[in-house]
């Protein structure tokens, strides 16, 4: 059996491909950055350090990785006869790689079992985004409907705490000991990918929101309201008081949302939020406020860690007041080496309240969550 995964990064060693390699899966991982394809290829294994409670070393063997930006045709061939497509990229570098699957879906033998295709993002539906994309290519190619039935896509929710910079020798990799991986199961038809530890569901709608909406959310959370407050660490964040405060009555709200709409059990909700926390505390894992809090403006966008369960919470009448804070604290957020950061507090310099809610949020103006962000907008406005 062999898998292709494209994004070598600490995600695509330390999780996804870790998987895949006790699996059973030979490894094949694509990536554009030719330093690290270099890297990996000079190495005949590799060590995924779990550290925190129950934490154990994992060797990875039996890998190779391919530069897909120099050699695209190469990666389009292993794609070809792969049994496994996985992809850990960032949403935004999908319409990047589905270029060379469909181009290894083009040469894949018609009498070839279908290729599982599973893209492993911080995104709701991110292999439908990347399924739009390799038929978008695949048409381009002159190819037709048939070249798409040779692959079944399923969409996943994946969750494992990977921190950067790592201080780790070669291409070994530091993670905590807690993952999830779920994936739907429906487009398989009955034939399942073999991934340990992964579990396979039918609606994966509560899992990815569960997810998001809290691992997301509460990461977040913390590294907001803990610049505020100065600190530098994640762990570091949670230890204060005031900002554990803060954050757990965020997620209780998000929590009451997801019980609302996916009858979601609020004791398991309870248990889980305690879960996340811990893992945030672990001082293992050197995770600082600046990384986990870079890139505001897609944070602050409709759909995702805070306007996303705050519009539905307050469309279902529950508090946001806890989540309406949380904004208001990411509107703080000024680093000058994140550009989005730089263009966020520009934004707030030179767009009224009503423009800059309306064009960051994605809210409309008669949606229950508009006036209480518009409200923290004009407020880090006055204060600017």
């Amino acid at each position: 059996m062999k898998a292709v995964h494209f994004g070598a990064g600490n995600i695509g060693r330390g999780f996804v491909g870790l998987l895949l390699h006790e699996g059973g899966y030979e490894l094949v991982f694509s990536d554009v950055a030719s330093a690290l394809v270099e890297a990996i290829n000079a190495e005949s294994a590799y060590t995924v350090h779990e550290v925190g409670p129950g934490g154990v070393d994992r060797e990875v063997t039996g890998f190779r990785a391919i530069d897909s930006g120099a050699d695209p045709e190469s990666a389009a061939d292993e794609v070809a006869t792969a049994d496994v497509v996985t992809t850990a990229v960032g949403p935004t570098v999908l319409r990047f790689v589905a270029p060379t699957i469909a181009a290894g879906l083009l040469r894949r033998a018609p009498d070839a079992p279908p290729l599982a295709v599973m893209a492993c993002e911080n995104a709701i539906g991110a292999t439908d985004i990347l399924r739009a994309e390799v038929e978008g290519a695949v048409a381009q190619s002159g190819g037709g409907p048939e070249a798409l039935a040779r692959a079944r896509f399923a969409n996943t929710a994946v969750d494992r705490i990977v921190p950067a910079p790592q201080d780790n020798p070669g291409v070994d990799v530091t993670v905590e000991p807690y993952f999830e991986w779920a994936i739907e199961q429906g487009p398989f038809q009955g034939e399942l990918p073999h991934v340990p530890g992964a579990h396979f569901v039918d609606d994966l709608c509560p899992y990815i929101e569960r997810k998001l909406f809290t691992v997301n959310t509460g990461h977040a959370c913390t590294a907001y309201f803990g610049a505020e407050r100065g600190h530098e660490r994640i762990a570091e964040a949670l230890a204060d008081p005031e900002v554990a405060a803060r954050v757990e009555a965020a997620l209780q709200e998000t929590s009451a949302m997801l019980c609302a709409v996916h009858g979601l059990d609020p004791e398991d909700m309870t248990a889980y939020r305690a879960t996340i926390l811990d893992r945030f505390r672990n001082p293992q894992l050197p995770d600082t406020v600046q990384r986990v809090g870079r890139q505001p403006l897609r944070k602050l966008s409709r759909h995702e860690r805070f306007v996303g369960p705050a519009s539905v919470a307050a469309e279902q009448g529950l508090s946001t007041r806890a989540l309406v804070e949380a904004i208001g604290a990411a509107l703080h957020f000024d680093v000058a080496d994140d550009e989005e950061s730089v263009r966020m507090q520009e934004l707030l310099r030179t767009e009224d309240a009503d423009a800059f809610t309306l064009q960051v949020t994605g809210l409309a103006t008669d949606h229950p969550l508009f006036d209480p962000v518009r409200a923290v907008v004009a407020a880090r406005q006055a204060a600017l």
